[in-house]
């Protein structure tokens, strides 16, 4: 199997696996913690949108771990929660955003916003 995407039964892709908006390019540091055993990861994202990002890292957490995820860009933070979706081996991991609270959120959609202006 890919390590990229799981297959359903039938070795199609399920809705799961697919991408539900679209992400934009986009770099911010990243902080990602491990909620059940505390550990860390850090790097930098390439990718981002409302439903989750791309986190370039040469330590990846393991598929489906939850995680808080922090993000910091020119001086303003995101924080979500997510689970990791996808692992590339010292590249780095897909994460799904699960929860954006607020004021998050409006920053997120705040960056998402300019990131549509700016294409």
């Amino acid at each position: 199997m890919d390590d990229r995407t799981s297959k359903g039964s039938g070795g199609t892709l399920t809705v799961r696996d697919r991408r539900y908006a679209i992400r934009h390019p986009f770099a911010a540091d990243a902080e990602l913690l491990d909620l059940e055993s505390g550990g860390r990861s850090t790097g930098v994202t390439t990718d981002i949108s409302m439903g989750g990002c791309f986190v370039c890292t040469s330590k990846p957490l393991p598929l489906k771990t939850r995680v808080r995820c922090i993000f910091h860009h020119k001086g303003q933070v995101v924080e979500a929660l997510g689970v990791i979706r996808v692992v590339k081996p010292r590249i780095g991991m897909g994460v799904e955003f699960i929860d954006v609270e607020p004021p998050y959120d409006r920053t997120l959609v705040r960056w998402l916003e300019q990131l549509r202006k700016a294409r």
